[in-house]
């Protein structure tokens, strides 16, 4: 496995998918902002969260490029390739992760429990809707261009 490769292309792929779903909430397309409610996991303070919160992706963004380079030992990596791993990831992300978000996350409500003092975060909701109907498609857009990035410039030994 390429480190090297995995740590300049996880880096530029993150940044890019980070950049399209603040696009998209620039737009009006989503409300999500995936490094605000990560860095509220760790600290209530707002202004720190989003720092807390870009590091955090960053960091996220590294681990699933070491998971691609995975797939990539086992076929020549391709953009084409890339991007149908990134499509399954965001369908991932939506379907699965984002509806459990509410029950790790100490700050989010829950579509069952409403707001306390300690918990004021909108729960995603189904397909993660809550943050705004194209929610689910802006989300899946950023994860096939994370992979299409990845497939197209990481470079296996």
């Amino acid at each position: 496995m390429n480190f090297e490769s995995i740590l300049i292309w996880g880096f530029a792929a993150t940044i890019v998918l980070t950049t399209l779903t603040i696009a998209g909430q620039s737009l009006g397309l989503t409300r999500i902002d995936i490094p605000f409610i990560l860095g509220t996991m760790f600290t209530p303070n707002r202004d720190r969260a989003s720092f807390i919160g870009v590091v955090v992706h960053l960091v996220n963004g590294w681990i699933f490029a070491v998971v691609y380079a995975l797939f990539f030992q086992h076929t020549r990596p391709t953009w084409w390739f890339g991007t149908m791993i990134g499509i399954g990831q965001g369908f991932f992300v939506v379907v699965v992760l984002l509806p459990v978000l509410p029950a790790i996350h100490p700050r989010m409500v829950s579509d069952f429990r409403g707001p306390e003092p300690t918990r004021l975060l909108e729960p995603p909701g189904f397909l993660a809707t809550n943050y705004g109907r194209l929610t689910p498609v802006v989300t899946i857009i950023a994860h096939a261009v994370y992979g299409a990035i990845l497939g197209a410039f990481y470079m296996p030994r």
